[in-house]
């Protein structure tokens, strides 16, 4: 129940008062209004804010769970900044290094939605301007131009609807459409995306015009039957692009499939080349990657447009910029307005709509062009002047929070989510942004089952060894806090910390429930129980027989399976199905790699059952499908068990030909996580694609090419790792090919010495 503040207790002692006086004047109506004001006290009591004695003793139940809480969990072993904040009163509930500068990853956008609605406001709409020459007559203009001021919302779907606007308004045919990009520079990445390369959608580049994110939609389809050639579609279609694609349909369970983009040598167009397998009657598969040329893309999907419209291009698409007299506007789009706009950004942690932001603030602040420099300059204005914290007192390069580029603290941030709960014009704005637990966005299949569902809203935040969460809580009790978790060079995989800061916030929304803090804890670590091993064998089959079904519709079923399972073992089966179920459900994937452990209790168990009742292991397949299409933990997770079947001779040999394919179809994610892997791992791993490597011979290839471009990197650790990978595979696959030597004739004869190993290296 919320709590009364204390200007609402005396304005009850007030009414009192009055209440007094017309008892004295106004007979037996007053003893009715007496009767009233003794119930509404008594409300008003009931509502009253506990003594200070007992909200203290809450606070510290509540500070003493948080600390048991990071001490048997992976946090303890972290760099951590954590603060939690009471918005009742201010006082600071938990705090541990909350000033430390750590990396927030995309907690950053919190310091960008907050600038964006200060600045310009929760009404602001971003412009797309249609103009064509003076000679526009009878339908017909020479050129058609295109100005973008960086709304960064526009889909295929709403650029219909634009050209639909340009047609009605009298267009029947356009000589060239000239794309003006000009309210942007041409710096299309933010400090911190040099720190990675690669077509991936979260590379995004920034545009003036932009279109679906900067990114396309790369859509496979298998064929009719096993064998068939496969499908490749792409949206939007446009001349913009040219597909190579080689692609055929395997079984249901093959799905190994790589989708890689270039620019022509003109950079005129983009091209896509398709190569793998997708299974059988399983649906279309859509593949996202990033667009280098934003404003040629828009320009050639313009084009396409009108085309179809019935408008005649006869001309080209090419860069330009809208003369200063001359142009005549025939229509003009709007975006939705940015509330919406922040909604998509924050709950879907959208880099690209945060760097579009930040450079419209350097646009809108410091005039035209904008640039992310200025834009950055605007928000630490904003941060100076009215949240409190100063240059200098914290690190910001760019406004998505990718990668190695900025430092917050976690009571950095709580100031931040201080001032903007105090601002009544933009806090409705600002929190109705953030993903609600167990609802919606980055959140929406977190905290189930705890009192967090619905109570807490936040910012998520996850990169290579670091991960975030910071935002607001309305305890069951009714105080209402603040909270930022950041931490920093952990162990393993970001799933290994994630339910750890899950527990923290679902034990800062328990305070003053009948579980507590302390129960909410326990309820979220609740330790597995290992079942009866025949009863493993036939839960299994049923659980085996879901996957192999591989239906949507039993998605939510496995779903509520998994969470109230406590067999670890099931509980990994049940996973399996469920991702089989729906694969492209991204909460579904993280499920089920949290799920596969490469464990006796967990592995060992399954493997064991699975051959006594003479089934596949679960989770090697689809660890294996996901591992192929570059998922970075699947095949972080893939290299634990090729270790932990390194005893088991048939199951190592298994695993060998599935991490050779792995080095076949994502070589360079394969290699990113071999250099993070732990050193045990590694080990393991680089044996077994000895093994592998060595069988696949020309199948190989793209392996070694990737490995012998990594020693160009300009990450100089990469490039080390590179070089020593490659000397020592390739010294271990000429040993394994050299025929073997009778130690008794080396003895006696000279002639006989081990094959030379440089000649006969792999892929050189």
């Amino acid at each position: 129940m919320l709590a009364l503040p204390d200007r609402v207790g005396k304005a009850h002692t007030r009414n009192s008062r009055r209440t007094r006086f017309w008892v004295e004047t106004r007979g037996i109506v007053t003893r009715v209004s007496l009767v009233a004001v003794i119930c509404s006290a008594v409300v008003a009591l009931a509502k009253a804010p506990p003594p200070p004695a007992a909200k203290q003793k809450e606070r510290e139940a509540l500070s003493q769970a948080l600390v048991q809480a990071i001490a048997s969990s992976p946090l303890a072993s972290s760099r951590l900044s954590v603060q939690v904040k009471s918005l009742d009163d201010g006082a600071v509930v938990f705090s541990r290094d909350g000033e430390e500068l750590l990396n927030p990853a995309s907690n950053v956008k919190l310091f960008t939605a907050a600038a964006a609605l200060s600045k310009l406001g929760p009404e602001f709409r971003f412009d797309t301007e249609f103009l064509t020459d003076q000679d526009f007559k009878q339908g017909k203009t020479r050129l058609l131009y295109v100005r973008g001021k960086g709304d960064p919302t526009i889909t295929t779907e709403r650029l219909y609807a634009m050209v639909g606007e340009v047609v009605h308004a009298g267009l029947k045919e356009v000589g060239d459409i000239v794309v003006d990009e000009s309210y942007f520079d041409a710096e299309r990445d933010p400090p911190g995306f040099d720190q990675e390369s690669g077509d991936r959608p979260y590379l995004a580049p920034t545009g003036a015009l932009s279109l679906n994110w900067n990114t396309v939609g790369v859509y496979l389809r298998p064929g009719d039957s096993v064998g068939a050639e496969g499908v490749t579609e792409l949206e939007p279609p446009s001349d913009y692009f040219t597909v190579d694609a080689q692609l055929t349909t395997g079984t249901k369970m093959q799905r190994r499939f790589t989708v890689s983009s270039t620019v022509d040598r003109d950079r005129v167009k983009q091209k896509f080349e398709v190569r793998g397998v997708v299974p059988v009657e399983k649906g279309t598969w859509a593949v996202w990657k990033k667009i280098d040329q934003p404003g040629l893309y828009f320009g050639y999907t313009v084009k396409q447009l009108l085309k179809d419209r019935g408008v005649k291009v006869k001309g080209r698409v090419r860069a330009g910029v809208v003369p200063t007299t001359g142009a005549k506007l025939l229509s003009v789009a709007q975006s939705d307005t940015l509330d919406i706009v922040l909604k998509r950004m924050n709950k879907h942690s959208s880099n690209f709509v945060a760097e579009q932001l930040i450079k419209t603030l350097g646009a809108e602040g410091r005039g035209v062009p904008g640039t992310t420099a200025h834009g950055i300059d605007v928000v630490e204005d904003f941060l100076a002047q009215e949240v409190g914290l100063p240059r200098g007192s914290y690190v910001m390069k760019n406004g998505s929070g990718l990668n190695d580029t900025n430092r917050f603290s976690a009571a950095q941030i709580n100031r931040l989510l201080v001032v903007m709960w105090e601002r009544f014009p933009t806090a409705p704005e600002y929190l109705s942004a953030l993903g609600i637990a167990g609802k919606d966005g980055t959140l929406k299949y977190r905290f189930e089952g705890t009192d967090a569902v619905g109570r807490l809203r936040a910012k998520t935040g996850t990169l290579e060894n670091v991960s975030a969460l910071s935002g607001y809580v309305q305890a069951v009790g009714g105080e209402r806090f603040v909270f930022s978790v950041l931490v920093n060079d952990f162990h393993g995989r970001a799933s290994t910390v994630v339910p750890s800061l899950d527990t923290l916030g679902a034990a800062v929304a328990a305070e003053g429930s009948a579980l507590g803090p302390r129960g909410a804890i326990a309820a979220m670590t609740t330790p597995s129980v290992v079942g009866p091993y025949e009863e493993l064998k036939s839960r299994l089959k049923t659980y085996a027989a879901l996957t192999q079904k591989a239906e949507k519709k039993n998605a939510p079923f496995l779903r509520t399976a998994w969470r109230s399972e406590k067999d670890p073992a099931v509980r990994a089966a049940i996973a399996d199905a469920l991702y089989q179920s729906d694969p492209r459900e991204p909460a579904n994937v993280r499920i089920f790699l949290d799920s596969a452990l490469a464990v006796d209790d967990v592995y060992g168990r399954l493997r064991r059952a699975a051959l006594d009742a003479k089934l596949d292991v679960p989770l090697i397949s689809s660890l294996v499908e996901l591992a192929s299409g570059g998922n970075g933990d699947a095949i972080a997770r893939l290299l634990e068990f090729v270790r932990a079947s390194a005893a088991d001779d048939a199951a190592s040999a298994t695993l060998s030909e599935h991490l050779a394919v792995v080095a076949n179809d994502a070589p360079a994610e394969l290699l990113w996580v071999l250099r993070t892997a732990p050193e045990q791992d590694r080990a393991a791993a680089v044996d077994s694609m000895v093994k592998g490597l060595a069988a696949m011979n020309h199948v190989g290839q793209p392996f070694w090419d990737a490995l012998r471009e990594a020693h160009g990197s300009v990450d100089p650790a990469m490039a080390a790792f590179a070089k020593d990978l490659d000397e020592v595979l390739s010294q271990k696959i000429a040993a394994s090919r050299a025929p073997a030597v009778d130690p008794t004739a080396a003895a006696t004869d000279p002639a006989v010495r081990p094959a030379n190993a440089a000649a006969t290296a792999p892929g050189g």
